[in-house]
């Protein structure tokens, strides 16, 4: 999850680099297109161990739920593009304070669309998280700037994608959602992208190539990492993310943290950690009832 953690801050800052010369639609292609070839080869070398190659490597991303795979790319981009603006246009804290009320957003969706469940304690933290984005954003104030709403944005859309991924996993492979993910969002940032088309020169080619192979590592080991261990125990180490890129936006580029990023994000991140036990906590108590009801006392 440290790893993860590296990665992904890694990609915001490479992502505010590239910003500088590249649009934002051109970088989230590049993150795509370069992201995808990183993750091919880890695909398709197991295949290449089984007798007949091709095939195992077909059977590994075989779907039936293409249409659903394109909504939900679809509003994978729409997050990506918003969150990618929000990197380039905002303090680094504060984009990626803001990106850290998903968890809150996917409690609400949960609800909408899947029909679970939520008590008073869990509620509780979504508003103390609703409190933590409105001391960030403080629309209350004429410093109030409309630009932080992109990265609200980008954490409602991306609530609605962790719900989708929710649901095609009860009929799809990790593999397969991650291939088709990727498949489907390099064609959906090539073409907005060529209408505001900018050859990359120079540098900026690292830096597109850093963002793309950081972000795909951030995911895979992040997959991992959630496999291995448990959620409640791993996400107070994602929270690293948040002061690995405030010291490279104090390094880089000048910036400074306010005291409402500050207290916002801490209540964000308080928010999101209590989610996450609660989400461990109600899948151990889950499968334990699950176990009991397979083997019943007395048999």
């Amino acid at each position: 999850m440290l790893g993860s953690t590296l990665g992904f801050g890694l990609m915001a800052i490479f992502i505010r680099l590239a910003s500088k010369s590249i649009p934002t639609w051109e970088v989230a292609f590049f993150r795509n297109l370069f992201g995808f070839m990183t993750l091919l080869p880890m695909l398709a070398v197991p295949a290449f161990r089984q007798p007949r190659p091709a095939a195992a490597f077909a059977d590994s991303v075989r779907t039936r739920q293409l249409p659903r795979y394109l909504i939900r790319t679809g509003i994978g981009i729409a997050s990506m593009f918003c969150g990618f603006w929000a990197i380039a246009n905002l303090p680094l804290a504060q984009a990626i304070s803001l990106t850290y009320s998903s968890p809150i957003f996917v409690t609400i969706a949960a609800i909408l669309m899947l029909g679970e469940r939520v008590r008073a304690r869990r509620w509780t933290a979504v508003a103390l998280g609703f409190l933590g984005v409105l001391i960030i954003v403080h629309p209350w104030s004429h410093a109030f700037s409309a630009s932080t709403l992109v990265a609200v944005a980008a954490a409602v859309l991306s609530a609605l994608v962790a719900v989708q991924i929710k649901q095609l996993s009860q009929t799809d492979k990790a593999d397969t959602i991650v291939f088709w993910t990727y498949a489907l969002w390099v064609p959906m940032s090539l073409v907005p992208s060529l209408f505001v088309w900018h050859w990359p020169s120079g540098i900026a080619w690292l830096w597109l190539l850093a963002t793309g192979l950081m972000g795909t590592v951030g995911q895979l080991l992040w997959t991992r990492a959630l496999k291995l261990g448990d959620v409640s125990a791993l996400t107070p180490i994602s929270f690293m993310q948040l002061p690995i890129v405030t010291l490279a936006g104090w390094l880089l580029f000048g910036e400074s943290v306010g005291t409402s990023t500050l207290l916002g994000a801490g209540i964000i991140l308080g928010s999101t950690f209590y989610i996450a036990h609660r989400e461990a906590v109600l899948a151990r108590h889950a499968a334990s009832r699950a176990v009991n009801e397979a083997n019943p006392p007395g048999e």
